[in-house]
């Protein structure tokens, strides 16, 4: 047997006004999506452990089965592990967003995505003009922090890390993890003074300041930087702040193989975060080519890229992020795009090629959390999954949405008892 888990991240939704009181899902035209659900088994799954952040971490992590309370050391170490970051013991790590503040508030929490190119100069840049001792030129390749001789912070060493679009990764050497940070994109127009990291105990104080104090110094530096006096020229949002956010250490988290039946699996994404989940995991991470994490991401190449990778391992976790994205900017038209792109693009190309596959394939289908247009952020919602097992009798659901499913056989489930359903014999 083979397993396929294919995820559009942030999909689920509310019911929307301009949509005819649907949700995207509803709204859009999902025939594969629809024979999927009419050939399996569905159900509602709570990703988000009671308490805790739905942020696309937890999520992702309870999809493949981990328990975030016990395992997760926030979002950056995960998305270091995608950069080949090595965390040392005492090393904390963050995501480190470049976001667009204006009159003072947040306006976005990706800098109006922010191309790769643009975003790497201003990290470089950043790199030479903080008064910290940051990674060389070379970033996320050169592994190693070089020491200055006359930059020091009174935490230890710091390094930004180059990722892809605004995603970035902040290292420090000493720093106290137990802090209060605000996720850019769950505070837009919001003063980001009031959003400034605070120190959740005593100790943490000092990483607190000192890490405040980096985003100040960051907005001084960047604001009038050649690459945002251009993009402020051509109507685009500028770069003009640094957003650490995420913080903690290396996270112990034991290899799929060891609790499942798959000895081998990869993992397809163009986000960090998921491929540092995945790497944890256990799983190869494969870059297709056109990658973009937004609406016009090469759905083609990761669909081919999932069907080799099916043929030459046990497992595949293909991860769409299009959606969150269109979520986040609250516009329900361009994700409903998002979902048909997916449905016809991806899915349907690799249903199509398995269904004339000798071994079989199971497969599941669902979103990590809701990301609701109306309110530009994620939710801890029960998300609508189903799983689809080769000979295995179907329940009664025809479509796939939020609230077909609520009739199907799973019911609700919670955390591991996804992936211990989809991986039963």
């Amino acid at each position: 047997m083979k397993y396929i888990i294919i995820l559009g991240d942030g999909m689920a939704d509310e019911p929307i006004e301009s949509l005819g009181n649907l949700t995207p899902l509803q709204y859009a035209s999902t025939p594969t999506m629809d024979l999927l659900a009419r050939k399996g088994n569905t159900g509602l799954l709570r990703t988000i452990p009671e308490g805790m952040h739905p942020g696309s971490e937890v999520a992702n992590l309870s999809v493949l089965g981990y328990n975030p309370v016990k395992v997760l050391e926030g979002r950056g170490a995960l998305e270091a592990a995608s950069m080949g970051i090595d965390i040392l013991p005492g090393e904390m790590v963050m995501r480190c967003n470049l976001i667009c503040v204006e009159n003072g508030k947040i306006k976005n929490h990706s800098a109006g995505h922010i191309s790769s190119e643009e975003a790497g100069i201003l990290i470089h840049y950043l790199n030479e003009k903080l008064p910290y001792p940051l990674p060389p030129e070379g970033g996320v390749g050169s592994r190693e922090i070089e020491h200055s001789a006359t930059a020091k912070s009174p935490l230890g060493d710091l390094g930004i890390f180059p990722g892809v679009s605004y995603r970035h990764i902040l290292k420090l050497k000493g720093g106290n993890k137990h802090l209060i940070c605000t996720p850019p994109h769950d505070v837009p127009g919001t003063e980001f003074r009031k959003a400034l990291i605070k120190a959740a105990i005593p100790e943490a104080q000092e990483t607190a300041d000192y890490l405040n104090d980096l985003i100040i110094r960051s907005q001084e530096i960047l604001e009038n930087h050649p690459v945002n006096l251009k993009r402020k020229a051509e109507g685009k949002d500028p770069a003009n702040s640094i957003w650490p956010w995420s913080p903690g250490y290396k996270p112990q988290m034991k290899p799929l193989s060891e609790t499942y039946p798959v000895r081998t699996g990869a993992v397809i994404s163009a986000v960090d975060l998921i491929k540092g989940i995945g790497i944890y995991a256990g799983l190869e991470s494969i870059d297709v080519p056109g990658v973009t994490g937004l609406y016009d991401t090469n759905y083609e190449g990761k669909a081919q890229a999932a069907l080799k990778a099916l043929q030459e391992t046990d497992f595949v976790y293909v991860h769409v992020e299009a959606s969150d994205e269109a979520g986040h900017e609250g516009d329900a038209f361009l994700k409903v795009k998002t979902i048909e792109y997916l449905d016809k693009r991806l899915l349907k190309p690799i249903l199509e090629t398995i269904d004339n596959w000798n071994e079989p394939v199971t497969i599941a289908l669902l979103p990590d959390h809701p990301t609701p247009c109306r309110l530009k952020t994620h939710t801890g919602s029960p998300v609508p999954f189903v799983i689809y097992k080769p000979g295995e009798m179907p329940d009664e659901v025809t479509e796939y949405n939020e609230f077909s499913v609520e009739k199907g056989k799973y019911g609700i489930l919670k955390g591991e008892q996804f992936i211990g359903n989809f991986f039963s014999a």
